[in-house]
């Protein structure tokens, strides 16, 4: 059902309002008064108005007065104003416009004039509620779409962690020790990364990239790579090689996780001092990503069971990256890690391995 327009007039004498209504009631509009400017906005307060005619001079707030306030309210500054006004001085005319009328109207009133200007009005306060209207419901729709896209966004990016983790998985899976291990690392490593307070691109891209760490073991042979025993010095060359296998197989992308995934293929065993593999890179001129994951990648080796050794404990774990900090591993990624202790415990539980 059409809307009624609602008229608000404002007046101190009773005789001009009741003359405004007698022209205006004829023609169906809903008509509110108000005798002073303070009882005017307590009007705009409680009602829907949707044009007003205020008188300019009266006691207390004057016309000037309400339409500027009326103008500096978000709520009620598009109602359109109509001065209703005896006075005709120019300065007055243009201290209307600065306070923000709409429009005037000379006292005595004239009915023609007075519906003309009402009507006129009352199309631009239709119109524009109707653009606020759409702009609304607009919003709402992109906003609406906007959170679908995130959603399906999250779910491709789900997927696609779980694709890579479980085709990394399917590279170790000749070996039946690692268990979760790609699950529990890659978290750590973005743990770590957190902490760290590196940007959140770097963040997200070593969550997924940290998972292909070891694919290079993919062209390692059985021999070696399932022995339960010590690796003679030959076999260790041969399995050293996984890094650069790895680093191969990953090689050409233009994605960037999947360029971080190559540099952490060939890096995540150099060591901070220099005496790592398979180039033998000391400090910062191993990537950070490559230092990150090789904290990460050795805790989890150390509390997991292996063919040569039965899992340490928590607290020793730890205890043996904090000692090899300045040697092995990077100082600052070691501090990051022990900072965040409990989340990678949490981690280390949360994907615990099944016995």
């Amino acid at each position: 059902m059409k809307k009624q327009p609602a008229i608000l007039i404002v007046d101190d004498e009773a005789r001009n309002i009741e003359l405004e209504k007698a022209y205006l009631e004829p023609y169906h509009y809903k008509i509110l008064t108000a005798s002073n400017g303070e009882e005017a906005l307590r009007n705009l307060a409680k009602n829907d108005v949707d044009l007003i005619l205020l008188d300019v001079m009266m006691p207390g707030k004057d016309g000037f007065a309400v339409t500027r306030q009326m103008k500096a309210n978000k709520k009620t500054s598009p109602i359109p104003v109509v001065l209703v006004t005896a006075l005709t001085d120019k300065k007055d005319r243009v201290k209307g416009i600065e306070a923000g009328c709409d429009d005037f109207i000379s006292k005595p009133v004239d009915s023609a004039e007075l519906l003309a200007r009402v009507r006129s009005l009352l199309k631009v306060k239709a119109y524009n509620d109707h653009m606020r209207n759409y702009e609304r419901k607009l919003e709402a729709e992109v906003a609406k779409r906007t959170k679908e896209v995130y959603a399906a966004m999250a779910i491709i990016e789900e997927t696609a962690l779980e694709t890579i983790q479980r085709l990394a998985s399917a590279a170790e899976c000749r070996d039946q020790y690692t268990g979760s291990h790609i699950l529990r690392m890659s978290r750590y490593a973005e743990a770590i990364a957190k902490k760290m307070e590196v940007d959140g691109g770097f963040v997200r891209g070593i969550l997924y990239a940290s998972s292909m760490h070891d694919i290079g073991k993919i062209g390692i042979p059985d021999k070696i790579l399932m022995k339960p025993g010590k690796l003679n010095d030959k076999e260790w060359e041969v399995m050293q090689q996984h890094t650069v296998i790895g680093a191969k197989l990953l090689h050409g992308s233009k994605q960037d996780f999947m360029k971080m995934a190559e540099e952490i293929a060939l890096t995540h065993h150099e060591n901070w001092d220099g005496t790592g593999y398979p180039q033998g890179l000391a400090g910062e001129r191993i990537p950070l990503s490559g230092r990150i994951v090789a904290v990460a990648d050795v805790f989890d080796a150390l509390i997991s069971k292996r063919p040569y050794k039965p899992p340490l404990s928590y607290r020793e774990s730890f205890t043996i990256i904090k000692n090899e900090r300045g040697t092995h591993f990077d100082p600052g990624v070691v501090d990051a890690f022990i900072s965040t202790k409990q989340e990678i415990l949490s981690i280390a539980e949360q994907y615990k391995d099944s016995v």
